[in-house]
């Protein structure tokens, strides 16, 4: 998934205008990742929740009233007067780029409720342990995307930033078509099997899934503002327009490197066992797994490789390029810090203690929001710059709070007759019960 950043940017970069038509694909695109930040932890919960027949139609259903209410707020925000609001008045596009963005929105209108529909789907094959065909989902869906950006790219007279919005909207609508298919098998065995996988226990209800999903979507919202929450600093900071273009380049960029950390979120809580048994392994694993994707962008970005990807393979002009070599630098702590924040939350998700994850990434948030004011106010770095040094200054101070929690639930894991419940105490009760 994390090559569609690079590849559009660089299908983007070759044609017409492409400083406007980078930016206002940035733009739509954090827009986009925004209204549909309530539904990304679905799959986080379907892996978690998802037993038996009786608990895949209460989430399914939940699920698609998320979908639907995203859906329309994706409509609402489409609506002339409020668009130009919040682009105009609050943001502060240019003319220009505001067009281009509008258009390329409505083109991702599609986008919010269709990856509720597929992330659903591919939590119960993550939790079946058929994690083989969400990687297969996620090829049909490059295929598709790669295949509608390179037809629109040799018609030559399509906007680049309604190429991006077509390629991510085919691409994601096909393979949430995919996931469905290829979840047939295990929606099937579980229909089929038991209502309730253990009788006597509560069932899972609609208040239930509520409680347990609210601070993760309040999460996901928090998290992923923070890409339309930089967009608009860096519409005000030195160098807007500039900021607006490279940002998406850099960002895919880290992407590639920290898509391995948010994936690693649901291995984990699949892998942890019943008490948090294999978390030891887990957390060797995430040590490996962290630095080596750090590695990986340092050796890009402290080298000469880094005007070959920026040039050749992104296709930015050299002036541009030479704009995004300090922000990368910024970024290299980031793939090994997002590792160790995906397993830090698995193992409070696998607890059913999800409300320190909020709190976590409303720090994050404002440690973001404060960073830029020092860095892109008071300094007068470059936006793009100033942007990524306070998204790493977030971070850490995420991974730092959730620590405690964390260590917490290690412990609790040696004591088979406890269990961490939401509020952080000890429910010998429970425990008890599922014993």
């Amino acid at each position: 998934m994390a090559v569609e950043g690079p590849f559009l940017a660089a299908v983007i970069a070759r044609l017409t205008d492409p400083t406007f038509n980078l930016a206002a694909h940035g733009v739509a695109v954090a827009f986009a990742i925004l209204i549909e930040a309530p539904v990304i932890m679905i799959m986080s919960a379907s892996t978690a929740l998802v037993e038996d027949a009786h608990s895949f139609r209460k989430l399914r259903n939940f699920t698609h009233g998320l979908n639907a209410i995203v859906t329309a707020v994706m409509v609402i925000v489409l609506i002339p007067p409020v668009f130009e609001l919040v682009v105009h008045q609050l943001i502060g596009l240019p003319d220009e780029v505001a067009r281009l963005t509008h258009v390329a929105l409505l083109i991702l209108l599609p986008w919010p409720g269709v990856i509720g529909y597929r992330r659903f789907y591919q939590g119960l094959l993550i939790r079946s342990g058929r994690t083989r065909l969400v990687a297969y989902g996620t090829i049909i869906r490059l295929a598709t995307m790669g295949a509608m950006g390179f037809g629109l790219y040799l018609v030559g007279s399509v906007p680049g930033a309604y190429v991006g919005a077509a390629a991510l909207s085919a691409g994601v609508c096909i393979e949430a078509l995919a996931s469905r298919v290829m979840a047939h098998r295990t929606v099937r065995r579980l229909l089929d099997g038991p209502e309730h996988m253990a009788p006597d226990a509560h069932p899972l209800s609609l208040r239930g899934i509520t409680t347990f999903y609210y601070p993760l979507a309040l999460t996901s919202l928090l998290g992923l503002a923070v890409q339309p929450m930089l967009t608009f600093f860096m519409g005000r900071a030195v160098l807007p327009v500039v900021s607006l273009a490279v940002y998406p380049v850099v960002h895919a960029l880290s992407f590639i490197f920290r898509a391995a950390g948010l994936s690693y979120q649901e291995t984990s809580i699949a892998l942890l066992g019943k008490r948090h048994e294999h978390a030891p392994e887990l957390w060797r694993f995430a040590l490996v797994l962290g630095l080596s994707a750090s590695a990986g962008l340092a050796a890009i970005a402290l080298t000469p490789l880094a005007d070959l990807w920026y040039q050749t393979v992104s296709g930015l002009e050299p002036n541009l390029a030479g704009y995004a070599l300090v922000p990368t630098m910024v970024l290299i702590p980031l793939p090994a810090m997002s590792v160790f924040l995906s397993f830090q939350r698995s193992l409070l998700v696998k607890a059913h203690y999800t409300s320190p994850i909020t709190t976590a990434t409303i720090l994050e948030v404002l440690g973001i929001a404060t960073g830029f004011m020092v860095f892109g106010v008071w300094l007068d770095i470059v936006g793009v710059t100033a942007a990524f040094s306070a998204f790493v200054l977030g971070r850490v101070l995420s991974n730092v709070y959730l620590l405690p929690p964390c260590l917490k639930v290690w412990r609790d894991r040696a004591r088979p007759e406890t269990r961490t419940s939401e509020h952080g105490v000890e429910d010998e009760t429970a425990a008890t019960q599922d014993a």
